[in-house]
């Protein structure tokens, strides 16, 4: 496990906007804000969702997405892409998908957090960029960010590090439960290994014993 550093930490209540004709009260227009900000154990201070069935609660009370995917993008969509252009909660250098195990603990400021699970692309990210496929884009790249929980609250600022203090011993990646998300409907063996990691999301548990159930 390697530190890694917050570039960027963004909040923002949910707004209303225009898609395909209707109207979509969305939480993904997010600003960069300085610290110190509290994190609780369900968002952070001045944050919030409007999407409350998929998004936030516990297993999702933080959406980190890594700083180094911005040039990809950047270089893909062409054009500049701002901090929290992913709607996440921290710009993060130093923590990459294929990188970071489910259950990995952290410091970060005052807080400790835990990996919960991947960030899953929804049509918002579509809204929010103007690019039909943009869901279907970030799951064939793997850039799809991840989830942390909060198991002890406090303050943490832009600039803040963090600080590796266990790594899951399953060692399964973000990445790994990403595909399985995407393509493991049928993958008995990958599905009952998944279902032993304790870390893993409750939301994400249950899809996958479902899937298995019906094996």
């Amino acid at each position: 496990m390697e530190s890694a550093q917050i570039v960027s930490l963004n909040v923002g209540k949910p707004i209303t906007v225009d898609y395909l004709g209707k109207e979509l009260s969305t939480g993904i227009y997010k600003q960069p804000v300085q610290g110190p900000v509290f994190l609780s154990c369900t968002q952070l201070e001045g944050d919030g969702q409007a999407d409350l069935v998929h998004h936030g609660g516990p297993d999702k009370a933080v959406c980190v997405y890594p700083f180094e995917h911005y040039a990809y993008w950047e270089h893909t969509l062409g054009k500049k892409m701002e901090h929290a252009s992913f709607g996440e909660n921290l710009t993060v250098s130093g923590l990459l998908e294929d990188q970071v195990y489910i259950g990995d603990v952290y410091q970060v400021g005052e807080a400790v957090v835990q990996v919960s699970q991947p960030r899953y692309p929804c049509f918002k990210l579509s809204q929010k960029h103007g690019v039909k496929d943009m869901p279907a884009r970030v799951l064939s790249t793997g850039y799809s960010g991840f989830y942390l929980r909060v198991l002890k609250e406090g303050h943490i600022s832009a600039g803040s590090m963090l600080v590796p203090l266990k790594s899951d011993p399953a060692q399964v990646t973000v990445l790994e439960i990403l595909k399985l998300l995407t393509h493991g409907k049928k993958d008995e063996e990958s599905l009952r290994r998944m279902l032993e990691l304790e870390a893993l999301a409750e939301s994400v548990r249950a899809k996958f014993k479902g899937w298995l159930d019906q094996l």
